[in-house]
């Protein structure tokens, strides 16, 4: 089993021409071309390959950023909002129980 890189251009924008895997004196293992469309190797892990530029992965970075930041806001105007419900609850609660109209008197003693 062997599989064939392609050429492409490094990241200084030089050409490296195609070649197959396993290398002449490399890893008799590594049977599959991995790597990124600007580095290209041998490996052993046909999971390995990821046909995508380097900018790429900046960009899902940025976009997972932004992504939390978006989270973290709604957490925060969550958490301000459940605060200001509860103050605002505390501190319109009457001050004083209503007086029902009805005396209190323990058990066992009587009134006259």
């Amino acid at each position: 089993m062997s599989a064939e890189c392609s050429s492409y251009l490094n990241a200084d924008k030089v050409l490296v021409s195609g070649f197959s895997c396993p290398r002449a004196g490399g890893d008799a293992r590594a049977v599959f071309c991995c790597g990124f469309q600007d580095v290209k190797y041998c490996c052993d892990d046909p999971h390995s390959f990821f046909p995508y530029e380097h900018s790429y992965m900046w960009w899902l970075s940025v976009g997972a950023l932004v992504g939390l930041s978006i989270a973290a806001v709604v957490l925060f105007a969550f958490i301000i909002t459940v605060c200001v419900l509860c103050y605002l609850f505390i501190s319109t609660k009457p001050r004083s129980k209503l007086d029902t109209g009805l005396s209190l008197q323990m058990a066992g003693k009587t009134g006259c």
